[in-house]
């Protein structure tokens, strides 16, 4: 199903904060943000307003249902068909317990258990599970095999992960920064390592938010040029700097949040001398830190290996790699309930 056309954005935000209702009579804030039955195949596809919206709805779906302790049955009757052709740990968890948290019925599909592209089209696919359930996540190689979904769906289609992108691994970090910082306006995050496709989905939606973006990675694994030029469209839009160097230490200079990842994606394995190779140079260390920002942080979506970043750093105070992944489940749940439900966040309209 295709999404609606993607409006301007803003990109001079205040503080990103929350505050309650203060008297009961008070109503919260209606968004003009409207995404029920929208796809999320990626956030180049988003506004500012769009994903800010997302960050919202998860905002104050922890509040209500972490610290208050409030059952919220939105999606109760609605079912997820959940298709994962690569394995997953937070992606699936999140998404599984955080559908079912909210009342609704996730269905795990592997490609040992439907047939997806083998014994049957990835048309004739969506059009069946269009007819049987609410969502489709799917979690595939290729982000041609997304769009085909969407195109021939009829409910909204979320991109789990693809060789292109990882928005909703994006959320969560963003998530993350705001309940770290305050703010995401401002920030300067410092990406070493490999062009992958969560780069990528920070590529896209950074500048958005008014972000600086510093990226390191070796000779022959920059990110895609496609990529590079359209986050550079941004950066010149939203008046953002956008840099690109095979220096760690001068993406690292200045930065607020230093974000890595694994150096070898699944796929990849037969590669991975050759890359290991190739990154010599790259594990992030405190040496690294010591040229960011005194308040620096450190992310990482996981799963992490030694050689990315050193146990000093990964297990320092600075480092919010849990809370990072806890946040994977409070943000898929808001994509879930603003892509199927008139929802309204209760909690009084953040300001940027």
């Amino acid at each position: 199903m295709q999404g609606a056309q993607t409006r301007s954005a803003n990109i001079w935000y205040k503080v990103f904060g929350l505050s309650e209702i203060s008297s009961r009579h008070e109503q919260p804030t209606k968004s003009l943000v409207q995404l029920k039955d929208r796809d999320l195949l990626t956030l180049q596809n988003y506004t500012a307003e769009e994903i800010k919206y997302l960050l919202w709805v998860a905002s104050d779906l922890k509040e209500r249902i972490k610290h208050k302790g409030e059952y919220l049955p939105l999606l109760q009757g609605k079912s997820l068909a959940m298709i994962f052709e690569k394995r997953s740990t937070r992606t699936r968890l999140s998404t599984e317990t955080g559908f079912a948290l909210l009342g609704g019925h996730p269905c795990f599909l592997t490609l040992q258990d439907i047939h997806l592209g083998i014994n049957e089209s990835i048309t004739d696919t969506a059009r069946v599970l269009s007819t049987m359930t609410d969502a489709i996540l799917a979690r595939v190689y290729k982000q041609t095999d997304l769009e085909v979904l969407a195109q021939e769906a009829t409910i909204p289609v979320i991109n789990g992960l693809s060789d292109t992108g990882h928005p909703i691994q994006i959320l969560a970090d963003y998530l993350t920064l705001q309940e770290h910082y305050g703010s995401l306006n401002g920030l300067v995050l410092s990406w070493i390592g490999d062009g992958n496709n969560v780069l990528n989905s920070i590529m896209l939606s950074a500048p958005k938010f008014g972000m600086d973006l510093h990226v390191a990675t070796p000779k022959g694994f920059e990110p895609d040029p496609m990529m590079i030029q359209i986050a550079e469209d941004y950066s010149r839009k939203y008046r953002t700097k956008l840099f690109f160097t095979t220096d760690p230490l001068e993406a690292a200079s200045g930065a607020h949040v230093l974000i890595t990842d694994t150096w070898i994606s699944m796929g990849q394995e037969d590669e991975k001398q050759k890359r290991v190779k190739a990154f010599q140079g790259y594990q992030i260390t405190m040496q690294t830190c010591k040229v960011a920002s005194p308040d620096w942080t450190f992310l990482h979506c996981l799963p992490r290996k030694p050689e990315e970043v050193d146990d000093e750093v990964f297990y320092s105070p600075q480092s919010l790699v849990f809370q990072e992944a806890e946040n994977r489940k409070w943000t898929i749940m808001a994509v879930m309930v603003s892509l199927l439900t008139d929802y309204t966040p209760q909690l009084q309209k953040p300001t940027f």
